[in-house]
């Protein structure tokens, strides 16, 4: 079965912000909650980079080992889903995950944390696919529709790569190559071993 990942090629983002615009409309996430967000590295410096980050469903996600109520699952697809009836808003993921992903959206003006949100990569979550249930709470299931996240699909210069994560790194280690890169670049081996 397919690893589902995403991918940021950071030579092809001009940060517009179209992904972020793309996920809090298809999915109407709370307001004060990003599940995606551009991030600038190095800015205002000669040879800035812009990059889209989100909840990359990592393998061995720290989100899933910190939780003490175990609301985390990973699908077959690799895609790691959390069950908002189960969360109890301790925080611990947000400060396991390195990507930032988790948010919590404010209850009140004195910060009273709700149920925890994150990228879903589009997938839903453990209600019924197409339920208006899941709809309310995680968002449109375009997985299950056979479509990819609406993010990666509104990318105008396909920076942001979404799908298989076999196919995702046969189309960026192409464009190194056009780029004029090394196939063989410090830590591709690791990254991606054939």
């Amino acid at each position: 079965m397919a690893r589902m990942k995403f991918l940021c090629d950071a030579e092809r983002c001009i940060e517009c912000n179209a992904c972020v615009t793309a996920c809090k409309n298809e999915n109407e996430v709370p307001w004060g909650v990003n599940r995606r967000r551009v991030v600038t590295l190095d800015d205002g410096v000669p040879g800035e980079k812009s990059i889209s980050v989100a909840c990359m469903h990592c393998s061995d996600a720290p989100c899933m080992a910190v939780c003490p109520v175990d609301c985390f699952y990973q699908t077959a697809d690799g895609l790691v889903l959390h069950d908002k009836d189960l969360c109890i808003g301790c925080g611990y993921c947000f400060y396991a995950c390195p990507f930032g992903a988790p948010q919590y959206p404010q209850k009140s003006a004195f910060g009273t944390r709700g149920k925890m949100d994150k990228c879903t990569f589009c997938a839903g979550g453990p209600e019924a696919d197409g339920s208006e249930e899941e709809f309310h709470k995680y968002g449109r299931n375009r997985i299950a529709e056979g479509k990819l996240p609406l993010c990666a699909e509104m990318c105008s210069t396909k920076a942001l790569l979404a799908g298989d994560g076999d196919v995702v790194a046969d189309i960026f280690r192409k464009r190194v190559i056009q780029r004029g890169g090394r196939p063989q670049t410090w830590g591709w081996d690791k990254a991606y071993p054939e």
